[in-house]
C-alpha cells in the first residue's frame, strides 16, 4: 500500500464548501458550524442543496444526483481549498458512482473532511484520485459544535499539522506490538458493504487499519468483521487501531468479539484509540504512513497530514 498524496493545509481566509452527501442537515446546527468556520477565520460557502430533503426518501439530503452535483461542483471549483461534510448519516453510497472522477483528478488536490458515511467518499478518494483525506468532525455535527478537543483536534489538523503527529487517548492494547503501513479504514459496515465496488481498494494490504460503527450489536459487528476476513480484504493488514462503537452494545459484550475476530490475525490491535462516533473525537488522516504502538495506545504519523 503507498502513501498518498497530501493536499496543501489551510491558511487564513481559506474558502471552505460545505456539502451534504449523505443524510438531510438540521439548519441550526448548520448555522452554528459555519460560525466555529468563521471564528477560524476561514470562508465557508454552502452548496446549493445541502438543506434539501428527499420527498419520498427522508433518510437522505435530497435527490442523488443534486448531492453528487454538489459535490462535485465544490471540488472542481479552483476557488475552494477544502471541502467539509454537513453530516453522515446514509447516502454517499448513491452518490459516488454519479460523480466525474475524470473531473475531480483534473482538478487538483484540496482538503476533505467527513467521516462515518463518509467512508465510502474516503475510499473512492484513496482509488479515484490518490489523495489523502482527513476522517473527522462534520460541520453540523454536535461533537464539531460542542466539543472543544475534538474542535481544536481538527483546527490543528487543518492549520498546524505538525503539531497532532501523534494521535491517541486512552487508547490500550487488544493484541501487542508496533507496527509500520498507510493509514486507511473508516466505518466498519461501509468497508464491508463497500467491498468487491469499483469504488473501495480490493484489501487492506500493508496498512495500517482504522475500524470504528455506530449503532451496530455485536453480531452486527461480528458479521462485518468475517465478511472481510471470509473475502481476504484483512489478508496482509499490519495493525488494527480501533476507535469508539458508540451504541453497538455493552462494550464487555463487544470487545470479546473484537478479539475473537482480529485476534488471529497476528497484527498489534489497539482499541479506544480516540475516534470516530465519541466525544471529544480526534481527526485521523487516511493515506499517510504511519507507526502504530498497541501497548502505548498511540499512532504516529511520518509527516503531516497536509503540506
Amino acid at each position: 500500500m503507498k502513501e498518498l498524496v497530501r493536499p496543501s493545509r489551510l491558511a487564513s481566509g481559506a474558502r471552505v464548501a460545505v456539502v451534504a452527501p449523505s443524510g438531510p442537515v438540521a439548519e441550526e446546527r448548520l448555522q452554528a458550524g459555519l460560525d466555529l468556520l468563521r471564528g477560524w477565520d476561514l470562508d465557508p460557502v454552502v452548496a446549493p442543496h445541502v438543506l434539501d430533503r428527499h420527498r419520498a426518501l427522508p433518510h437522505l439530503a435530497g435527490t442523488d444526483a443534486d448531492r453528487a452535483a454538489d459535490l462535485q461542483r465544490a471540488w472542481c471549483d479552483p476557488a475552494v481549498d477544502a471541502v467539509l461534510c454537513a453530516r453522515g448519516g446514509y447516502g454517499a453510497q448513491r452518490v459516488v458512482d454519479l460523480l466525474d472522477w475524470d473531473a475531480m483528478r483534473a482538478a487538483g488536490p484540496k482538503v476533505f473532511v467527513g467521516f462515518s458515511d463518509s467512508t465510502t467518499l474516503h475510499e473512492a478518494f484513496a482509488v479515484r484520485l490518490g489523495l489523502v483525506t482527513l476522517y473527522g468532525p462534520v460541520a453540523a455535527g454536535v461533537d464539531f459544535i460542542k466539543n472543544a478537543r475534538a474542535q481544536d483536534h481538527l483546527r490543528a489538523t487543518l492549520f498546524a499539522p505538525e503539531s497532532v503527529r501523534v494521535v491517541g487517548a486512552a487508547g490500550s492494547a487488544l493484541a501487542p506490538g508496533r507496527a509500520r503501513g498507510v493509514t486507511l479504514g473508516g466505518c466498519l459496515m461501509l468497508l464491508a458493504t463497500g467491498y468487491g465496488t469499483p469504488h473501495t481498494r480490493a484489501d487492506a494490504r500493508g496498512g495500517l487499519l482504522l475500524l470504528e460503527d455506530v449503532g451496530e450489536p455485536p453480531y452486527s459487528v461480528d458479521r462485518a468483521l468475517t465478511q472481510l476476513l471470509r473475502t481476504g480484504w484483512l489478508d496482509g493488514v499490519a495493525g488494527v487501531a480501533l476507535g469508539s462503537w458508540d451504541r453497538c452494545g455493552p462494550y464487555q459484550e463487544l470487545r470479546p468479539v473484537l478479539a475473537d475476530r482480529l485476534g488471529g490475525l497476528g497484527v498489534p490491535v489497539v482499541e479506544e484509540l480516540g475516534f470516530g462516533h465519541c466525544e471529544g473525537a480526534l481527526t485521523v488522516p487516511f493515506g499517510v504512513s504511519a507507526e502504530l504502538d498497541a501497548d502505548e495506545g498511540t499512532l504516529t504519523l511520518d509527516a503531516p497530514a497536509l503540506r
